[in-house]
């Protein structure tokens, strides 16, 4: 993988840990998720002017890629109610690149090198390590996390193939942000009412905003880099959010780390090496 390419991914990835964990920190999961998403798409609303519009083969993309990311938060607010966090996320994120490497022969015609094959495999063992430092969760926050995995995996597929269409991977991203917000708070709205909503909204939209820049930065990194390199070593590179969330777990927020966490990052670490050697 070409050292830009990597550390571009990196970089993306530490976005993505840092807004997840404003997602974390907040008092409504599901509000605080959509709240993102409402950022993102805010952010990309903002940049739309300055790209040209994808090509038109890539739209369908767009809008498969929208209802699937709705998909994607609802599984993870349901797989957080119904398990801990330390089971749930390794599971998700874990299993989604293992099930990409294992099928992009088949969807994309790319077949991996053997050492890239190793550092997807590497990484995905550090990820899944972290489960072992549960010990709340059961078999129905197992089966919600697997079923978002493959919900992970799908929109890998699909938006690494969309962005390759559309042209401009910054183009694709910004418009792929803007449906997901639109599903998300319709159906919040449905379920808990606009006051509730309207509440939260206008308490917590600097930390949307701020949580939504990341996120569309994040994806749109990964996107770019999909058009320079295979999908599954992106997708396998990305996890390494993980990594950025154990340094902000141990070292801002001051939690303490199992030894499980550590043997997790050095794990990692150790994939993301071998995947510079691909």
């Amino acid at each position: 993988m070409p050292l830009d390419v990597l550390f571009l991914v990196l970089f993306g990835a530490a976005l993505h840990a840092t807004w997840n964990a404003i997602v974390k920190a907040g008092t409504d999961k599901s509000l605080d998720a959509a709240m993102v998403a409402l950022g993102a798409g805010a952010v990309g609303l903002f940049f739309l002017p300055f790209v040209p519009l994808p090509k038109p083969e890539a739209w369908p993309f767009i809008f498969v890629s929208a209802f699937l990311q709705f998909a994607y938060f609802q599984l993870v607010a349901g797989a957080y109610r119904a398990g801990d966090i330390g089971l749930v996320y390794p599971l998700m994120r874990g299993t989604a690149p293992l099930l990409v490497a294992m099928t992009s022969g088949v969807v994309l015609g790319e077949h991996l090198t053997v050492t890239a094959m190793i550092g997807v495999l590497v990484i995905s063992a550090g990820v899944l390590t972290l489960a072992f430092e549960s010990r709340h969760g059961g078999r129905h926050a197992i089966l919600l996390a697997l079923a978002n995995a493959i919900v992970i995996a799908t929109y890998t597929f699909v938006d690494g193939a969309g962005a390759r269409a559309s042209g401009n991977a910054i183009s694709y991203t910004l418009w792929m942000a803007l449906l997901p917000p639109v599903l998300l708070f319709s159906w919040a709205i449905y379920r808990r009412g606009t006051t509730a909503v309207w509440t939260h909204v206008r308490r917590n939209w600097a930390r949307g905003l701020f949580g939504g820049a990341g996120s569309i930065a994040s994806y749109g990194l990964a996107l770019w880099a999909m058009t320079k390199a295979p999908v599954a070593t992106v997708a396998a590179l990305r996890e390494t959010a993980i990594l950025f969330a154990l340094l902000i777990s141990v070292f801002i927020l001051k939690e303490t780390a199992s030894i499980w966490r550590y043997v997790a990052g050095a794990v990692i670490a150790c994939g993301v090496l071998v995947l510079k050697l691909a």
